[in-house]
């Protein structure tokens, strides 16, 4: 039954429907904490679910002492080298990250990145998240010595693993020109936005909204060269971290 509530909560969430997600979520994680204790692996699972969803809605407050409670059951019950561990560290580094809290932010990262390599392996799907995220850290804060190096580690680890047309790839360009982007580097960004482009069309469809992002950051940079001409449509914002959600 918490499984099965659970579902059906991801599914509202997915769809913006928090009102009906929130008591799903909830009865989902009392059912767990019943039956299984309130120490047990499956609740923090729905800790994470729930505080994403809060995450998602800006409910930070909401989601912080959850996220904090599901890292602390996942390391007593897993251990300090466990990959579900590095995802609870990179979801609460995101939810940092996103107040602009860099300080608490990136030791998260750096230590989930850490637990994905020795666990994972450094060419995994996975490893090339937490380095995007950790890059996308330093970007916002102006450390861009530091933080081209990772996306490009990054870029390469997702066209390794999952192949050169993944949208996961066109995430990692788009993030790699961002980087230029913000540098004035505009020669260097524009390809990036391209291929990306291209990509996300062909992958998700001309009406995703990732295809959207990318026509808006792309746009952005005709407008700081002045070609105006070519200006599309909207303007931009840097891809958020990654939350994921555990099934």
């Amino acid at each position: 039954m918490a499984l099965s509530l659970n579902n059906l909560a991801g599914l509202y969430s997915d769809q913006g429907r928090y009102a009906q997600a929130e008591p799903l979520y909830k009865r989902s994680l009392a059912i767990k904490e019943k039956a299984l204790g309130p120490d047990h692996p499956d609740v923090a699972t729905s800790l994470n679910n729930l505080a994403a969803m809060y995450s998602a809605q800006d409910r930070y407050a909401y989601a912080e002492p959850l996220y904090k409670r599901s890292l602390a059951i996942t390391e007593k019950a897993l251990g300090p080298d466990h990959p579900y561990l590095a995802l609870s560290l990179n979801n609460l580094a995101a939810l940092y990250y996103t107040q602009g809290r860099y300080a608490q932010a990136e030791p998260l990262y750096k230590r989930s990145l850490a637990i994905r390599e020795k666990a994972l392996g450094p060419d995994h799907p996975d490893v090339a998240t937490n380095l995007s995220n950790l890059a996308g850290l330093y970007n916002a804060q102006g450390r861009y010595a530091q933080a081209e190096p990772l996306h490009k580690r990054a870029l390469a680890t997702f066209e390794k693993a999952l192949g050169p047309d993944h949208p996961d790839v066109a995430l990692s360009l788009n993030s790699l020109a961002l980087m230029y982007n913000d540098q004035g580097r505009y020669a260097q960004a524009e390809p990036l936005y391209k291929r990306a482009l291209e990509i996300f069309e062909k992958a998700l469809g001309p009406d995703h909204p990732d295809v959207a992002r990318n026509l808006n950051n792309l746009a952005l940079l005709y407008h700081n060269q002045g070609r105006y001409v070519v200006h599309w449509r909207s303007l931009r914002r840097p891809s958020a971290p990654i939350i994921p959600m555990w099934p």
